[in-house]
């Protein structure tokens, strides 16, 4: 005969691996500290977990404050998938992500980066549509940018917005099927651009070779842009002038030397902490630097990571890691997308 006391237990036991309190945590990876201040951003127990696996290539995190849930791309597999912290297990968001269809010849490949306007909405950077796109509470996506001087953008990759309103962006050829090769590109540079609510886009540079992730100071008068190239894997950091357009950029990192030691990725996903602090993907994980250049460490999944996203109070970085989705708790704090009002 069953005791009440064992009925009790099992009774837990259920409702325990229901709301995932035995939730098995895993970690991957190490953090690496190459500065003092680092300590003050990222605590020295603070560990690498394992959220979820099985993606070919997760990109452009985005927390979504009204769901208490991150969304992220899965780039090769057309869909946008939804991490929520209560189920615990992603879910298919939106399906097909950023290959609808539209374009005769198109890559197949779905949304890259991702984030939210001023009223929360969802903004993509769609690779197989070749546009920046907008999901609407119908389902529908609205074409934001898809041309420059009447030529068909390569592939936009990842998107921020800036305090005025306007949207930054890249705009790579890795979307198109066959790269910078693909007879169907039209425009024969990759370009940083400016879109602004009326709708205008203003080129703003084109001299990286495959601009990348971008995000501004705290201030927002430093556009810092990833370069993902091989033969120059650096970070730039341009001064915003005040009609929104840039002045000549610097080199704000270079990380050549990891790259030649054979660590996995490329300058990727940037993100900036409230107190100014760029974290960076590249060689090796995620790269922190503080706001004059040095870099303080890193935090290392061991696979090439993509992009990484503050979520929850903006206290936890999340990480898009090749196959995987990861987390870390940190000191600091970053801000979140969306309305500034929002909770």
């Amino acid at each position: 005969m069953i005791s009440v006391l064992k009925i009790h237990k099992l009774t837990w036991v259920i409702l325990a691996l229901q709301f995932g309190a035995l939730h098995a945590q895993e970690y991957v990876g190490e953090v690496i500290r190459l500065d003092p201040r680092f300590d003050s951003l990222i605590a020295k127990d603070a560990r690498i977990e394992k959220l979820a696996d099985g993606y070919e290539w997760s990109e452009g995190p985005v927390w979504l404050r009204a769901d208490a849930a991150l969304a992220f791309s899965d780039v090769p597999k057309n869909i946008v998938y939804k991490w929520d912290t209560k189920g615990r297990s992603p879910s298919e968001l939106i399906k097909p992500s950023g290959d609808t269809g539209r374009l005769r010849g198109s890559s197949g490949q779905g949304s890259n980066g991702l984030t939210l306007d001023s009223t929360g909405r969802l903004v993509l950077m769609q690779h197989g549509d070749r546009r920046v796109a907008r999901l609407e509470p119908n389902g529908q996506f609205t074409t934001l940018a898809e041309r420059f001087d009447g030529k068909r953008l390569n592939s936009p990759n990842d998107g921020v917005y800036h305090s005025s309103g306007d949207l930054y962006f890249t705009d790579p050829p890795y979307g198109l099927a066959k790269g910078a090769a693909d007879p169907a590109r039209e425009l024969d540079f990759s370009g940083v651009y400016r879109l602004d609510p009326s709708g205008r886009v203003s080129l703003l540079t084109k001299e990286l070779k495959f601009p990348n992730g971008l995000a501004f100071s705290p201030d927002a008068k430093i556009l810092y842009v990833a370069n993902s190239d091989f033969d120059r894997p650096v970070i730039m950091a341009y001064p915003v002038k005040s009609d929104g357009s840039l002045e000549s950029g610097r080199v704000f990192a270079d990380t050549s030397a990891l790259l030649a030691a054979k660590k996995p990725g490329l300058p990727d996903g940037l993100k900036v902490d409230n107190a100014g602090n760029l974290f960076a993907t590249g060689p090796g994980g995620v790269h922190v630097y503080a706001a004059d250049g040095t870099l303080l460490g890193r935090i290392d999944p061991k696979v090439a990571t993509a992009n990484c996203a503050w979520g929850d109070d903006g206290s936890t970085l999340y990480l898009t890691a090749d196959n995987m989705l990861c987390r870390i708790p940190t000191k600091t704090k970053g801000p979140l997308e969306g309305p500034k009002n929002a909770k």
